[in-house]
């Protein structure tokens, strides 16, 4: 799948281990790249439900976005990048269709 960074600095934290093992500490560096690398190789987000990180849907005010579990209470948040974002015809999205994803930032959605 193709990833794109929504800014610069994701795009050299997720380029730098030395910065991910600075920002995120040695569990969540691990996973962040864990997490990176099975993206890289997926060829489409529904593959991505069958590897662990629990991919799912976010709702209320951040409806649209995707959550990959990186260290509790950490997530990796990302959007599709198809243009425009491919759905079925019940309206939710075509996770088979969806081939690329921007990283959009890791936070802790539960604040």
């Amino acid at each position: 799948m193709d990833l794109s960074f929504r800014t610069r600095k994701l795009e050299k934290l997720a380029n730098s281990g030395k910065e991910q093992q600075k920002q995120l500490g040695t569990n969540a560096a691990k996973k962040f790249k864990r997490r990176l690398d099975d993206l890289r190789a997926a060829r489409n987000l529904a593959e991505m439900t069958l590897l662990p990180g629990r991919l799912h849907p976010l709702k209320g005010d951040r409806a649209g976005e995707l959550s990959l579990d990186l260290e509790h209470p950490y997530r990796l948040l990302l959007v599709p990048a198809n243009d425009p974002v491919p759905v079925k015809d019940d309206g939710g999205m075509d996770w088979e269709a969806v081939t690329a994803v921007e990283i959009t930032e890791i936070t802790d959605t539960h604040e």
